[in-house]
């Protein structure tokens, strides 16, 4: 529970408040970016709400907030937006809120699916999230990106039986996962679903496309909203950062107009301005890399 005697310089006046267990995550920007902004090193209120939309949103990134680094001074009842989790991107993808220290609070993501549900990487296990996915079909499989945001994958997969996916290099996360990738190939793992290999910020970091329209990032891409572009995260490559580029470059052969990441902002653009975004992005990164 935030603590009104830890609140952060910037925050403006009013009920809602950050306080210092802030660790900028990006969780609450991305939920209510009318509400909340990113200082050095942690977030801060730079708006109260405004309307009745944003006093929402700004009650959705309370609950989701996986350090509960937010407060609210007002007699709100946070409990009345819980179910509003997961959210829908585009159908049949959903964004399910709740992240996780764990994960560093990474984003995950719930996709419906006529063979079966899919979690991509893993919120907090919440009973009431629990019961959103009961509700929605359950979970037959879990991607897990990376090693770093796997979170409570384990917990979920014994609760629904669900199937994980982590590629080899990252198995000491899971170790008992389901199934386990291999290599730097491209896997069909079923009709509408293929695993990308992107060793580089990790040695087995995979993204997955969905019916070559929705690209579920890990932290290998995100879009950078203050520069208006494609971003990967240099300071945040653990691996290999000429890898990375090259995973990168192997990327832009592929069709997708949204990019989902872990960690950053989504976005969705037209297909070809995607590809260019793509393209434009491969020699900055070599620049970062002189």
């Amino acid at each position: 529970m935030a603590n009104i005697k830890k609140r952060v310089a910037e925050d403006v006046p009013g009920d809602f408040f950050v306080d210092s267990t802030c660790i900028d995550c990006d969780t609450c920007r991305q939920l209510a970016p009318a509400v909340f902004a990113e200082a050095a090193d942690h977030a801060f209120v730079h708006h109260q709400p405004a309307s009745s939309a944003d006093r929402r949103h700004a009650l959705q990134a309370l609950v989701c907030c996986p350090t509960g680094s937010i407060g609210c001074l007002g007699d709100d009842r946070p409990q009345a937006v819980m179910d509003d989790f997961p959210l829908l991107v585009e159908e049949p993808v959903f964004y399910c809120g709740f992240t996780s220290p764990k994960s560093y609070g990474g984003s995950s993501y719930f996709i419906q699916h006529p063979d079966g549900n899919w979690l991509v990487d893993s919120p907090k296990f919440l009973p009431r999230l629990v019961e959103r996915f009961e509700a929605l079909g359950g979970i037959a499989f879990i991607f897990l990106t990376h090693s770093d945001d796997v979170a409570d994958a384990q917990q979920y997969a014994a609760r629904f039986g669900s199937r994980r996916i982590i590629h080899r290099a990252e198995l000491h996360a899971q170790p008992d996962a389901e199934i386990v990738l291999d290599g730097h190939d491209p896997v069909r793992l079923a009709e509408d679903f293929l695993a990308i290999p992107t060793p580089g910020h990790t040695a087995g970091h995979c993204v997955l496309l969905f019916r070559q329209r929705f690209l579920f990032t890990g932290d290998h891409l995100a879009w950078d909203r203050h520069r208006h572009q494609l971003e990967a995260f240099h300071d945040y490559c653990w691996y290999s950062w000429p890898r990375q580029i090259e995973s990168m470059a192997a990327l832009t052969r592929f069709p997708f107009e949204w990019v989902l990441p872990g960690h950053g902002q989504r976005i969705h653009l037209p297909a070809g301005e995607m590809r260019r975004q793509m393209e434009d992005l491969v020699p900055r990164m070599r620049g970062a890399e002189d």
